[in-house]
C-alpha cells in the first residue's frame, strides 16, 4: 500500500469523533498471492476444524445480541456472531444458533420458534465484558441480564424486551428458521422497528446515524478475540463513467 489520497482512519485507542488523515492509494493491479494454498475439503474436515476455519477467516463478525421472552414470561438474552443483515426491502437480519445436542437450537432459538418474536442489540466497546458474561451457559431460570448487572426497556412492536444500555436495538418478526443441521438452525427475521439511542442520532429525518460514534464491536477468531471499528479508511465507490481515466492513470 502506497501513500495517496482522501482516507480517514481513526487513531488506535482514540476517542470516537477523533480523526486523523492518512492518504492511502490502492493498487488498479493488486497481485495475487503467489505462495502455495493449503485446501482444506470439508467432506473430509472433522466439524470442529471446519468451525474453526470458518471462525477464524470471516472476520469481523458482528454481534446479534438478542432477547426473547418465552410463553411464561422468562427473558433470555445471548450473543451470537453469525450475524448480520441480509436485506434492505424487506428488512431482513439472520442469525446462526448452535445448540448443545440434537434438536436442541439454545433458549434463544426455542423462544423464537413459540413466541416468533425476538430483538437484537448491538454491542458496544463499552459493553463488551457484560456481553460476555450473557453468553455463560446458565441454566434457563438464571437471568443473564441480571447477573451482568444491565436492564431492560419495552419494545414498542414487539413483547421481548431489548438491553436498555445498548445503543442500537432491532425489534424483529420471526419470517422461517431454516434446519441446517440437527443441532443447528438459521433464523430470519423482519425487522419492525429500530430503537436508536438520541446521542447517535445526526439527522433523525434523513435517517443520519454517528456510525463511529456507536463504537461497536465484532467477534474475530479463536475463544475471546475481538475487535473494535475505530480502525477505517474511506473508499468512495467508483462511477462507472469514471473508469476509463482511472484505470488509464493507473497504467
Amino acid at each position: 500500500m502506497q501513500a495517496g489520497r482522501n482516507s480517514r482512519i481513526l487513531p488506535r485507542g482514540a476517542a470516537p469523533g477523533q480523526v486523523r488523515f492518512r492518504r492511502v492509494t490502492l493498487s488498479f493491479h493488486s497481485q495475487m498471492h503467489k505462495g502455495p494454498f493449503m485446501l482444506f475439503e470439508f467432506d473430509k474436515t472433522p466439524n470442529e476444524n471446519i468451525y474453526k476455519l470458518l471462525v477464524s477467516t470471516v472476520v469481523p463478525r458482528p454481534i446479534a445480541w438478542v432477547t426473547t421472552q418465552d410463553i411464561d414470561g422468562t427473558v433470555n438474552a445471548a450473543p451470537f456472531s453469525f450475524f448480520n443483515a441480509v436485506s434492505g426491502n424487506p428488512p431482513v437480519v439472520a442469525i446462526g444458533i448452535g445448540g448443545r445436542a440434537p434438536g436442541d437450537v439454545k433458549d434463544t432459538g426455542g423462544n423464537i420458534r413459540r413466541t416468533g418474536q425476538f430483538v437484537v442489540n448491538l454491542v458496544s466497546n463499552r459493553l463488551a465484558e457484560q456481553m460476555n458474561i450473557t453468553a455463560i451457559d446458565f441454566e434457563k431460570d438464571v437471568n443473564e441480564l441480571a447477573e451482568a448487572g444491565l436492564s431492560t426497556a419495552p419494545s414498542s412492536r414487539v413483547k421481548p424486551p431489548r438491553i436498555a444500555e445498548s445503543p442500537v436495538s432491532f425489534e424483529c418478526e420471526r419470517l422461517v428458521i431454516v434446519e441446517v443441521g440437527v443441532d443447528r438452525a438459521v433464523i430470519l427475521g423482519k425487522v419492525v422497528a429500530i430503537h436508536v439511542a438520541d446521542e447517535f442520532v445526526l439527522d433523525a429525518d434523513r435517517c443520519y446515524i454517528d456510525t463511529p460514534k456507536l463504537d461497536l464491536v465484532g467477534r474475530m477468531h479463536g475463544r475471546g478475540w475481538y475487535a473494535r471499528t475505530t480502525d477505517r479508511f474511506d473508499m468512495p465507490r467508483i462511477d462507472v463513467a469514471d473508469w476509463p481515466l482511472r484505470a488509464k492513470a493507473a497504467e
